[in-house]
């Protein structure tokens, strides 16, 4: 009897979720979405100076620790190789990044921070503080610390999502 052709496993199906784990996570995206863009936009109000775009920010913030290849940016940011490129070729026409031999294998090239680019991060990161903080003022005391102790749980929940890739 001839055989017949391997017929993959069908996928295992996920596993269900619970009503309420869906509204609470529904409930979770809509206020990040809206803190994202509500800090976005006043952060253009307040400060226009300030037009850096995000993406070109977080791979500055990623820099800020030690240089990468673009490969390595890429995969952190899980971004694709030639997304990644073309911010970073932005961020060298604005001096914020430079490229340097890399000591281990001198055919390639990593991506490292300015002086100017650490400055350009370091004001980015200080105008969103002042408006969060300016925010955070305005809120009841109540409000306020439930926010404050909400931090931890939501630093592990990011943890949780970036998963062993994120870094």
């Amino acid at each position: 009897m001839p055989s017949s052709p391997s017929v993959p496993e069908p996928a295992a199906e996920p596993q269900a979720v619970e009503p309420a784990a869906i509204e609470r996570a529904r409930r979770l995206t809509d206020a990040v979405t809206r803190l994202r863009r509500a800090l976005r936009s006043s952060i253009r109000t307040d400060y226009p100076w300030e037009s850096l775009p995000m993406a070109q920010v977080e791979l500055l913030q990623t820099l800020a620790a030690a240089p990468l290849r673009v490969g390595e940016l890429a995969a952190r940011q899980r971004l694709a190789p030639n997304t990644v490129s073309g911010l970073v070729g932005k961020l060298l026409d604005a001096g914020f990044v430079d490229r340097q031999t890399d000591p281990g294998d001198r055919r390639t090239a990593r991506i490292a921070l300015t002086p100017a680019g650490r400055s350009q991060l370091d004001d980015w990161q200080r105008a969103h503080e002042r408006r969060i903080a300016s925010a955070l003022d305005t809120l009841s005391p109540t409000d306020r610390d439930a926010v404050m102790h909400a931090l931890p749980a939501l630093e592990n929940l990011a943890r949780a999502l970036a998963g062993p890739a994120g870094g």
